[in-house]
C-alpha cells in the first residue's frame, strides 16, 4: 500500500473533510466483514487519539480504497474489534 493509498477522507455530518491514516484493515471469520482502523493524519507515535472503526466493502484487491465504510452497530462487534486493536498495540511485531 501506498503512502497515498494509505489516507482516507471522512466528510463529517456539516459537510468538513477531515483526512485519516489508515492504521490497519483486518477480516472477522465470526462477522464475515472486513474491519478499517483510521487515525487522524500527521498523528505522532506517542500522541493519544481516537481511532475510528468502520467494517467496509473492500475492492476487487481486497483493499479499502475508495470503500463504502458502514458504522458497527452491535456491541459484541465492538468487543471484538477493541480486542483486535489491543492485540496490535501490544504487539511490536505487528506495528
Amino acid at each position: 500500500m501506498s503512502e497515498e493509498d494509505s489516507l482516507i477522507t471522512l466528510v463529517d455530518e456539516n459537510g468538513n473533510e477531515t483526512l485519516y491514516e489508515i492504521l490497519f484493515t483486518f477480516e472477522s471469520d465470526d462477522y464475515g466483514k472486513s474491519y478499517i482502523l483510521l487515525i487522524p493524519a500527521g498523528t505522532q507515535p506517542e500522541e493519544q487519539v481516537d481511532v475510528l472503526a468502520f467494517s467496509f466493502d473492500p475492492d476487487e484487491n481486497g483493499e479499502a480504497n475508495d470503500a463504502e465504510l458502514h458504522d458497527i452497530e452491535s456491541y459484541e462487534e465492538w468487543d471484538m474489534v477493541e480486542g483486535v486493536l489491543d492485540t496490535f498495540l501490544n504487539d511490536e511485531n505487528m506495528q
